[in-house]
C-alpha cells in the first residue's frame, strides 16, 4: 500500500505541468501550442524569455523534490525513488493534458539533486560545457542524460534501487527526445535562443 501511494502521489504531482499552469495563468495562451510546441522550461525561455523558464525548472524541481519527500517519508529511500519515477512519467504523460507534457529534464535535474548532490554537479558542468560548443539544449539534455548512470555509478553511488531511477530517466528523457534527435542528425535543431520563438 506504501508504493501503490508513493506512485499516486509521484505521478499525479508530475503531471501538474508548470509551464501550462504558467503560460495560462500569466501569458493567456498554453505554451504547447507556441514555439517548440513542448510543455517545458526551454520552450518558455524561448517564448516568453529566461524568467520564465527558470520559473518553470524551479517549479518542475520543487514538485519532483516533493514527490520524493513525501514518498521518503512513506517508504524511505525505496519510496523516494518510486515516487520519483511516477513523477517524471507524471511530468512527461499527464493525465490532466491529453498525457501531452514535458520531455523530462526539469524532473532529472531534481532527481540527480536527490540521489547525489555531486552527481548533479558533474552532469550541469556536461550539459553547460556542451551547450557552449553547440548552443543547442536538445543536445545537451540527450548527452546528460547518456553520462546520468555513468556519473551515479562514478560517484561511488550503491547498485540499488537508484541505479534503476538513473536507468530509467535517462531511457525517458532519451526517448522524449527523438524528434530533436532526428533534427539533430539532419542539422535542423534551432540553437536555443531566449524570448525567440523557433
Amino acid at each position: 500500500m506504501k508504493y501503490i501511494l508513493c506512485v499516486l502521489v509521484g505521478y499525479f504531482l508530475g503531471a501538474l505541468s508548470c509551464s501550462i499552469i504558467l503560460s495560462k495563468a500569466k501569458y493567456l495562451m498554453d505554451i504547447r501550442r507556441d514555439g517548440s510546441g513542448n510543455a517545458g522550461a526551454t520552450n518558455m525561455a524561448r517564448v516568453h524569455g529566461m524568467g520564465a523558464g527558470l520559473l518553470t525548472l524551479g517549479g518542475d524541481m520543487l514538485k519532483t523534490a516533493l514527490a520524493g519527500g513525501i514518498g521518503w517519508l512513506l517508504a524511505g529511500r525505496p519510496g523516494l525513488i518510486t515516487a520519483c519515477a511516477a513523477c517524471l512519467i507524471g511530468h512527461c504523460w499527464p493525465v490532466y493534458y491529453r498525457f501531452k507534457g514535458g520531455k523530462g529534464v526539469s524532473v532529472a535535474v531534481m532527481i540527480a539533486l536527490l540521489l547525489d548532490w555531486k552527481m548533479l554537479l558533474i552532469l550541469a558542468v556536461i550539459f553547460f560545457g556542451v551547450f557552449a560548443l553547440s548552443r543547442r539544449v536538445s543536445l545537451c539534455s540527450v548527452i546528460s542524460a547518456l553520462c546520468f548512470t555513468p556519473v551515479y555509478l562514478l560517484c561511488g553511488n550503491p547498485r540499488d534501487g537508484g541505479l534503476a531511477l538513473c536507468i530509467a530517466t535517462a531511457v525517458v528523457v532519451i526517448f522524449c527526445h527523438r524528434s530533436n534527435i532526428r533534427r539533430l542528425l539532419r542539422g535542423e535543431e534551432q540553437p536555443f535562443v531566449p524570448g525567440k520563438k523557433r
